[in-house]
C-alpha cells in the first residue's frame, strides 16, 4: 500500500517543481532515461548503446523527401550522426544492416487513451443496457502504442488518472515497456455527461479548481469534453495557461469560433464535432446533431470554411485529426485488419463486428450523408494544412475494435494520405508536428543529429506505399530498440480486457 502513496507524492513534487522552475515541461515528458528493468527486457531487441542502422531510407520527419542508403548512428540514447551508408561507422559499434527498411522517428501520437469502453450486453441490433463502463488498459495500451512505434503519447482524457500518472513514472523508471506520456487530466465535463465516471463541473470555479488541483497532482494536459459551458472553458482555460499547461478540447456544447475566442489551444476530432451550424444549437447546449449537421452542410472551398480556418490559423489554435475513428461510421471504408482483430478479447472482437455491420448495414441515404460528412472533413484538414494550420494526428481508441491503440496511429497516417498530403507531409503530421505542439521538437520528432533516439524501423518504403508504415519491426525509444512482434503477442487476445 505504500507505493502508491509514494508516487502521488513524487508526481505532486515533480509538478510544483515544474511551476516553481526548477524543472521544465520538457524534463517531466521527456526524463532521464532509465535502463530497462526485468519486466521490460523481455521485449528489448536491442540494446542501448553504439548502433548503425545501415543502408536505410531515412524519412526523417521534416516533410522533405526521403533519402535512400543511409546510416543512422545512435549513442546511448542519441542520435549521434547521419551519414552515407558508404561510410563506415565508429569502431565498437553494433551494425543493423537493414536493406529494403526506412527509418522514420517515432510516432507522437496527439489523441491517445490507455482505456476501453464496454457496452454492457450489446447485441447484434446495436442494444445495450447503462451505463458505458470505462475499463482501464493498464496492460495492453502501452505495449500497444510502443510496438506500433509510437513513443510519445497525450492521453487526450483520462478515466483512472492515478493509474495513468503513476504508469508514466512506472514507464520513465524503467519497469513497464510504453511510450513518454504527456498526461492529461480527467476531462473537464459539464452536466448531463453520459459518462458516470467523469466529474460534472459545476460552475467556473469548480473548473478552475479542478484545474488547479490534477496540475498540483502532475497532469500536464487538459481536455474540455462535450458539455462543458463556455464560462466553465474560460476558467478552465485561463487556470491552465496561468501553470504553463494547455487545454484541447472535444466540443459540441461550445462551437469552434467560440472556443477559438476564449483561447483554447488544440480541438479535437479535425471539424467533426464543430456545432455552429447546427440546426437548432442553443449557447452552452450539445445539440443531437452533434456536429454533423455543420459538417454537412460546409462547403469545404467555401467562404464559411474560410473564415473558420483563418481563425484558427491567426490565433492559433491546432487541429488534431482523429480520422481513423471516423472512418468507422462510412460503411466498409475501414478495412479488416485480421492482425489488429487478434489483439481482442472474443468479446470485444464480438462487438465491433455487431457495430460493423450495423454501419454496413445502414440505409443509402445516411449511408451517402456519412460519405459526404467524411469527405468534408478530410477536404477540410487539407485546406488547414495548406493555410499553414498545425494539424496533430491520434485515432482516439475509445471501444472500437476497429481503432486500436498503435494500429490507429499507423492508420491515421494512411488516412491523412487519403485526405491529400503528401506520405511525407503526413508522417511530419505524426511527428514532428506533435512535439512542436508540446514543445519537445529540440529534442524529438525529427531525425537529425543530437536528438533523442526515438525512432521507428518498418520494411519497405512508405513513401511508395503508405501502407507499409504498418511493417513496424523494430521501435526505438530512447535509443533501446524494442522488438514489435514481441510486445504484440504479449498482448495478443487481451484487450479490452486489461
Amino acid at each position: 500500500m505504500r507505493r502508491p502513496a509514494r508516487l502521488t507524492i513524487l508526481a505532486l513534487a515533480t509538478n510544483l517543481a515544474v511551476a516553481a522552475g526548477a524543472a521544465s515541461l520538457e524534463d517531466v515528458l521527456l526524463p532521464a532515461p532509465a535502463p530497462p528493468g526485468p519486466a521490460v527486457q523481455p521485449y528489448v531487441k536491442v540494446s542501448a548503446g553504439h548502433i548503425a542502422l545501415t543502408h536505410v531510407l531515412l524519412i526523417d520527419g521534416t516533410g522533405g523527401p526521403a533519402q535512400p542508403d543511409r546510416t543512422v548512428i545512435l549513442d546511448n540514447g542519441k542520435i549521434a550522426a547521419i551519414t552515407p551508408a558508404d561510410v563506415a561507422p565508429p569502431p565498437m559499434t553494433t551494425i543493423l544492416d537493414l536493406s529494403g527498411h526506412a527509418v522514420l522517428p517515432g510516432l507522437v501520437g496527439m489523441h491517445n487513451h490507455m482505456y476501453y469502453i464496454a457496452r454492457p450486453d450489446l447485441d447484434a441490433q446495436g442494444h445495450n443496457e447503462p451505463p458505458l463502463a470505462l475499463a482501464q488498459m493498464l496492460f495492453s495500451s502501452p505495449r500497444l502504442y510502443l510496438a506500433s512505434g509510437v513513443t510519445t503519447l497525450r492521453t487526450t482524457g483520462s478515466i483512472e488518472p492515478y493509474s495513468d500518472l503513476n504508469m508514466k513514472h512506472e514507464i520513465d523508471r524503467g519497469a513497464l515497456p510504453g511510450p513518454h506520456m504527456d498526461v492529461t487530466a480527467p476531462y473537464l465535463e459539464g452536466q448531463n455527461s453520459p459518462f458516470l465516471q467523469m466529474h460534472q463541473l459545476r460552475d467556473p470555479e469548480d473548473a478552475r479548481k479542478t484545474v488547479a488541483f490534477w496540475a498540483d497532482q502532475g497532469a500536464t494536459s487538459f481536455k474540455a469534453y462535450m458539455n462543458i459551458r463556455r464560462a466553465e472553458l474560460k476558467a478552465a482555460i485561463d487556470e491552465a495557461h496561468k501553470r504553463g499547461l494547455k487545454v484541447t478540447g472535444h466540443l459540441c456544447s461550445v462551437t469552434y469560433p467560440e472556443a477559438i475566442a476564449l483561447g483554447i489551444d488544440d480541438l479535437e476530432h479535425g471539424f467533426f464535432v464543430n456545432t455552429q451550424f447546427d440546426p437548432g444549437k442553443k449557447p452552452d447546449e450539445c445539440p443531437k446533431t452533434g456536429g454533423d449537421a455543420t459538417l454537412l452542410a460546409m462547403d469545404p472551398d467555401g467562404d464559411e470554411a474560410g473564415k473558420l480556418i483563418a481563425e484558427l490559423v491567426s490565433h492559433p489554435v491546432a487541429i488534431t485529426s482523429t480520422l481513423p475513428v471516423f472512418e468507422q461510421r462510412v460503411p466498409l471504408h475501414a478495412p479488416l485488419r485480421p492482425k489488429a482483430l487478434a489483439m481482442l478479447t472474443a468479446e470485444a472482437r464480438e462487438a465491433y463486428l455487431y457495430a460493423r455491420n450495423l454501419t454496413a448495414s445502414l440505409p443509402a441515404d445516411q449511408a451517402k450523408d456519412r460519405l459526404t460528412i467524411y469527405r468534408h472533413d478530410l477536404a477540410l484538414e487539407h485546406r488547414f494544412v495548406t493555410a499553414g494550420g498545425l494539424l496533430l494526428a491520434g485515432p482516439d481508441p475509445t471501444g472500437n475494435g476497429g481503432t486500436l491503440p498503435g494500429f490507429g496511429d499507423l492508420r491515421e497516417v494512411e488516412l491523412l494520405v487519403e485526405a491529400g498530403l503528401t506520405p511525407t507531409e503526413a508522417i511530419r503530421t505524426a511527428t514532428y508536428n506533435g512535439a512542436v505542439y508540446l514543445g519537445l521538437q529540440n529534442r524529438i520528432g525529427s531525425i537529425a543529429a543530437g536528438k533523442d533516439a526515438d525512432l521507428m524501423v518498418v520494411k519497405g518504403d512508405p513513401t511508395r506505399d503508405i501502407a507499409e508504415i504498418e511493417n513496424v519491426e523494430i521501435v526505438f525509444k530512447d535509443g533501446v530498440g524494442y522488438d514489435s512482434a514481441a510486445l504484440l503477442e504479449s498482448v495478443r487476445g487481451r484487450y479490452g480486457e486489461y
